[in-house]
């Protein structure tokens, strides 16, 4: 199968955000722990869609976070200039990292369109499995992140765990990794419900 020119355009525009990101980052042990899930599921993405053509949304959906954690990576996410926007909501903490997790749970996105298009399966088991398997991730990923804070210890641990000092960080990222998949679920409902009106008409 061809890839999908959609896809062609946004790696295009994400490799200048890589070229920037590679340019002197703030550590750079912590930019290879950050960049390697990003290729990794990079690769996942053109992979599957060389067997399965996502919706333009989807793609969208999928790109913020590569995006959001590659700049990440650039700077650590507890140091990303981000200091409008916490301004902007009154907090004194970097929230640029909740950010990132929210984008995370976009993918619940195009988990679900695949299954609702691959798979003769209820609406309602597809949405709550995509759901599920996000916030499985969301628990996987922060178990990954304390794995290796442990091993890499001192300031490159506490620069990739990113906690700034919250004792709730764990559970606040998990909890904006499934906002993120229920507002991603919430347009994929939106738009199959459009969809299936303008059918009928």
């Amino acid at each position: 199968m061809k890839l999908p020119k959609i896809l062609i355009v946004l790696s295009l525009l994400y490799s200048i955000v890589f070229l920037f990101s590679v340019i002197e980052p703030v550590s750079r042990a912590v930019w290879f722990a950050e960049i390697i899930p990003v290729l990794i599921i990079l690769g996942l993405i053109v992979f599957a869609s060389t067997r399965f053509r996502f919706s333009n949304t989807a793609y969208i959906l999928m790109f913020i976070w590569l995006g959001l954690h590659t700049i990440g990576a650039k700077y650590t996410f507890a140091e990303v200039p981000f200091e409008w926007f916490d301004d902007l909501i009154g907090s004194q903490r970097n929230n640029f990292d909740r950010l990132a997790h929210f984008s995370i749970g976009l993918y619940a996105y195009p988990i679900c369109e695949y299954l609702l298009r691959r798979h003769t399966i209820k609406p309602t088991i597809a949405f709550s499995y995509a759901l599920f398997a996000l916030m499985a991730l969301a628990a996987g990923y922060e178990i990954i992140e304390w794995w290796y804070a442990e091993l890499a210890g001192g300031d490159e641990g506490i620069a990739f765990l990113g906690s700034q000092g919250d004792i709730w960080d764990a559970q606040k990222d998990m909890m904006m990794d499934t906002l993120g998949a229920l507002t991603s679920l919430a347009l994929l409902a939106f738009q199959q419900r459009v969809f299936s009106a303008s059918q009928v008409r």
